[in-house]
Parts: structure tokens; C-alpha cells; sequence
């Protein structure tokens, strides 16, 4: 069986027995043909909300609104769909005060650049822009989180008189899915809203998992904390590997979400396939630049590996880590476990930056072993308790070793981000 994996900006072959391998876990969504051009399914989507008023009709009498968007860090194809959306508003109120508000979570700021490439140069020359800051910008406490954590969030959402938000749903590895609640929290939240979301007692229930919803207490937290912030309305599309829109809804924030997060698991829910050995990547360029990112591909191999196994993991890694805080965690303490039991010792308002990408990565580690093929310096990927490749047929010949030689099944997961591997 010949197989391609993504590799940078490249592709690594690699031929195996067919005996051997136990699957090819892909996604459909790569291969989905939209039924409309990426801005007609948008404003389809807007005429045709889901259990909501138009945005037009909720913008009626509304003088503050508030346009939460996506930050540089996010492939949101935000030049189809805040256009139409700001159109929207300005029917129901010609005249109100709109502001898009950039929800950058804890990232960093987002450049004047940066806003250019994400909107075009017309809306950032004439719409009013604020780049939320999770320390330095004006914020609220408006109430306490079904965990029991403080909301903190951006104070020109409490002031507003509407809030509306655009963004993307995919699959994500805590939180169940990315979009829609996200917006708010981690969104336009504070560092400390921030920390006690991701605290290491949520990371390690089961619930808290790519694909999972119900039950999940990371996505209570954050839909408890959209309905407080009173988000009315929001826009989110699925997106191909071309960063293209090819599914669109709009309207209520949780049922809206739910028809989106339906459709892409209709094209990228896949059942597990156990093996000894299970070969997989992090997409390639741009999500496979550091070893932190990567983390997000294993989970998908974790679901897969059988206990004891190997996980071959390839991501060119050529920025290294991606985290200081992240590569110290494992770096400085050689028992993942002690590590792991700190973790869990610290309370919700005691989480550290960080903690919880970690946190799942020692949970991947407990479960097999990581041969990891890249870029990044080898003592750099031994400091992260990995084993160090540097082509796929080095990297089987190391897992061939720990688990039983050319015997040992294979399953092949071409790329680890855009599928949900489901036990």
C-alpha cells in the first residue's frame, strides 16, 4: 500500500504490506463540493437563520453593536463573511454604532497587517477596529461560571446593545468543536476566565474531548458564558483545506452551532481502527511549524493506538516547540507523572499558561510511546519525551523495535487535525 503524508509544505511517501495496515483514517470534507460560491452561502445562511430573528430585525433600535471576530491565529474566511453581516446590521439600523472586536483570547495582538489581509484594506480603513487584550483592555466581572470560575470579559460587550459574532467550526481537541460560544470565552475573555476554563480537573474528564459536546464541562462553561454576555447572533462557516467557506449558518448561538458542528461530522467522524503502530501528521504547513501544535494530531493517533503502542508522529517543527512554558513543563521534570500530579493538585484559579496543552499531551504520552519525526533539534524532542526521527523508515524501524517487529499493525491517519477519531 502506497501512502502520502503532509509534511511542511511537502509530502513524505511511504509503502507498507498491505496485511499490516488496519486503516487509512481520512476525512470527506477535503472532497465536499459546495452547492454555492463561499459568499452566497453565507447570505443564504443570513436570510435563513436558525430560531432567530434575522440580524437585521435584532438590529432594529440597537445603537451599540459589537461584531466579535477571529483573530490572525484563525483560517476564518472573515472577507465573506463580515461584509454581509455588517450589512445586515446597517439594514436594521442605517445608523448604528458598530465596532468588530478582535478576539484574540491570550494570544497576541493582531498587526494593522494582519487586519488588512483578514478584511481588506476597505473595512479596516473605515470600520471601527479594537484588537481585544486579555490583561490591558477594559474588563468586567459579570458573574460567576457554572464551575465556579470568575467572567471577566470585554467591557464593550457588557455595554453594547447588541453582540453578533462570525467564525469557524472545526474539530477541536478539548472543547469538542471550535465556534460559535468560543467567541466569548475564550474570545474577549480575561486571562483569568481564561485559565480557570482550561483548568486541569476539565481537561482530564472524558467528556472533554475532539467530537464531544454533551457532557463536556469546558463547552458548559463556555456557553454559560455566552448567554451572560448576551451573544444574539452568530455567523459561522466550515471551511476546505483551500481556507474555503462550504457550509454556512447563521442565527441562534447554540442551535446554529449544532447544524454546523452536525455537518462536519457527517464528513469527519471516522471509526477507530486499534493498532500497534499508528503513523500520523499534523496536516502540514502552517499547523505543523512547532511541536506544541502538533500535540493536536496526536490526539487523534491517541484515540486509535492500542495501549503500549507507538505513535509516529511527523511535523516539520522548524520554529521548534512552540512554548516556552509548554517545552519547560516536560523539559525540567523527567517523571511525566509528578508533572501530571501537579497539575491536578492546583485549583481552577491556580492554572498556569499552558497547562492544559501538557496536560493532554502527558495523557497521549501514558498511552504510547512518540517517535517523532522533524526538524526541531533531537535534544529538543528528547527533552519533550519523545524519540527523535528523522525519516518515516528510521521512525518504523524505532517502533518496530518497541512493540513487537513487522508484525505489528498499522493505521495510517494522513492528517491528524481534520478528522474525529471516535473510540
Amino acid at each position: 500500500m502506497q501512502l502520502s503524508f503532509p509534511y511542511g509544505r511537502d509530502f513524505v511517501n511511504f509503502e507498507i504490506d498491505d496485511e499490516r495496515v488496519q486503516g487509512v483514517l481520512v476525512s470527506n470534507l477535503h472532497h465536499y463540493v459546495a452547492k454555492k460560491d463561499p459568499l452566497s452561502l453565507v447570505e443564504d445562511a443570513l436570510e435563513n437563520p436558525i430560531e432567530s430573528p434575522r440580524l437585521s430585525e435584532l438590529a432594529k433600535g440597537k445603537e451599540k453593536v459589537v461584531l466579535i471576530a477571529s483573530d490572525h491565529t484563525r483560517p476564518v474566511p472573515s472577507k465573506v463573511i463580515v461584509p454581509p453581516m455588517l450589512r445586515e446590521i446597517r439594514r436594521g439600523n442605517p445608523d448604528a454604532d458598530i465596532t468588530l472586536l478582535i478576539s484574540t483570547g491570550c494570544h497576541r495582538g493582531t498587526t494593522k497587517e494582519e487586519l488588512i489581509n483578514k478584511f481588506g484594506e476597505e473595512i479596516v480603513a473605515h470600520e471601527k477596529i479594537v484588537v481585544h487584550d486579555c490583561d490591558k483592555s477594559p474588563l468586567v466581572h459579570i458573574g460567576t461560571l457554572p464551575s465556579g470560575g470568575d467572567l471577566i470579559i470585554n467591557q464593550l460587550v457588557v455595554d453594547a446593545d447588541l453582540v453578533c459574532a462570525e467564525g469557524f467550526i472545526e474539530p477541536h481537541f478539548f472543547a469538542g468543536f471550535s465556534g460559535a460560544r468560543k467567541s466569548i470565552l475564550p474570545g474577549i475573555a480575561s486571562r483569568t476566565t481564561v485559565m480557570a476554563n482550561h483548568c486541569s480537573e476539565f481537561i482530564a474528564d472524558p467528556h472533554s474531548r475532539t467530537g464531544l459536546l454533551s457532557g463536556n464541562p469546558i463547552h458548559k462553561d463556555m456557553v454559560w458564558a455566552a448567554r451572560k454576555a448576551k451573544l444574539a447572533f452568530i455567523c459561522n462557516v466550515v471551511i476546505n483545506a483551500e481556507k474555503e467557506a462550504i457550509f454556512a449558518v447563521a442565527g441562534d448561538m447554540e442551535k446554529a452551532h449544532e447544524a454546523g458542528c452536525e455537518f462536519l461530522s457527517s464528513l469527519c467522524r471516522v471509526k477507530a481502527k486499534p493498532a500497534d503502530i499508528v503513523i500520523t501528521t499534523n496536516g502540514g504547513y502552517p499547523l505543523d511549524q512547532n511541536i506544541y501544535q502538533a500535540v493536536k494530531g496526536m490526539t487523534a493517533a491517541e484515540a486509535t493506538v492500542k495501549p503500549g503502542g507507538v505513535i509516529i508522529m511527523m511535523a516539520k517543527s522548524n520554529d521548534g516547540h512552540g512554548g516556552e512554558h509548554f517545552y519547560h513543563q516536560m523539559a525540567d521534570e523527567p517523571d511525566i507523572e509528578k508533572t501530571l500530579a501537579l497539575f491536578l493538585s492546583r485549583g481552577r484559579n491556580e492554572t498556569v499558561p499552558d497547562q492544559w496543552q501538557t496536560q493532554i499531551f502527558i495523557r497521549v504520552l501514558q498511552r504510547a510511546s512518540v517517535v517523532y519525526i522533524s526538524d526541531a533539534p533531537d535534544e529538543m524532542v528528547k527533552g519533550l519525551h519523545m524519540t527523535p526521527a528523522h525519516s518515516i523508515e528510521e521512525a518504523m524501524r524505532i517502533a518496530e523495535g518497541i512493540v513487537g517487529g513487522k508484525n505489528s499493525t498499522v493505521t495510517a491517519i494522513p492528517d491528524g487535525v481534520s478528522v474525529m477519531v471516535i473510540e
